[in-house]
């Protein structure tokens, strides 16, 4: 016999139908009660679906199987599982949760990041450049093959272009000189020495480290990284000169390098 339109919901990737045993925590005796609710595991996503009829003097809905006859000649069904909330439980279907791959996260791309340096602007010959670079972690809500997501973008990895030929890799986008409790022109983590003046593109490339959460607060990891690049910073390099001078610039204008 054909149900009439009720309410229903079906996990995508549905496989046979199974009961449980009682109604997960992240499942609401509101939601049960109102014939909708579903949560997630680390590998599945449970979707229930119940019909429900309104009861008068604002008694609370039940599931039942409607018949023409009426009540007293409905047939009888085999006992279900105790469900705490439900007096019974109808239709739980296992959704698998599909393996994503970077592809799949192709709408989704972290912020481009920050470059800059100190000095700002510019370096001297032979003397360490602090370059720094700024990123954070990010979260976007979307969707993804039908699901409602939130993909987590983590910085792993700074790469730095110096802009002479030469590259350098490190963990973080470095820190100035006065937070890391140094002197300027000393070397740091992301510094690099120019060995001739010029004016060189600073750029540098964040790699990320994606994952997504379907709503049950796991993140599940999305194998490969994720690259977000920025440039636009130029250091103009020049060469200091010291000379043993009897008396100061302002002494003496036009004395040695004054």
């Amino acid at each position: 016999m054909l149900k009439p339109a009720g309410l229903w919901l079906a996990a995508l990737l549905t496989v046979a139908p199974t009961f449980v045993a009682s109604p997960p925590n992240g499942c609401s005796a509101t939601q049960l009660q109102a014939g909708l609710c579903s949560y997630a595991t680390d590998d599945e996503v449970i979707v229930s679906g119940k019909e429900t009829e309104s009861h008068p003097g604002g008694e609370s809905n039940t599931s039942r199987e409607p018949n023409s006859q009426g009540d007293a000649s409905a047939p009888s069904e085999p006992a279900q599982p105790d469900c705490g909330v439900l007096d019974r439980c109808e239709d739980y279907s296992v959704g698998l949760l599909p393996d994503l791959t970077l592809e799949d996260l192709a709408s989704f791309r972290p912020s481009s990041p920050a470059v800059g340096g100190e000095p700002a602007g510019f370096g001297v010959v032979g003397m360490p450049t602090n370059l720094l670079a700024t990123a954070s972690e990010e979260r976007l809500p979307g969707t993804v093959l039908g699901w409602d997501v939130t993909v987590r973008f983590v910085p792993t990895a700074f790469v730095f272009d110096h802009g002479d030929g030469t590259t350098s890799r490190a963990a973080s986008g470095g820190a100035s000189w006065a937070r890391l409790g140094q002197g300027q022109f000393t070397p740091t983590a992301t510094s690099h020495v120019y060995s001739g003046r010029g004016t060189y593109g600073v750029s540098v490339t964040v790699e990320y480290a994606a994952s997504v959460d379907f709503g049950n607060g796991t993140w599940r990891t999305v194998p490969g990284v994720v690259r977000a690049q920025a440039g636009g910073y130029d250091v103009r390099v020049v060469e200091v000169r010291t000379a043993l001078v009897d008396r100061t610039c302002a002494e003496d204008a036009r004395g040695p390098g004054c």
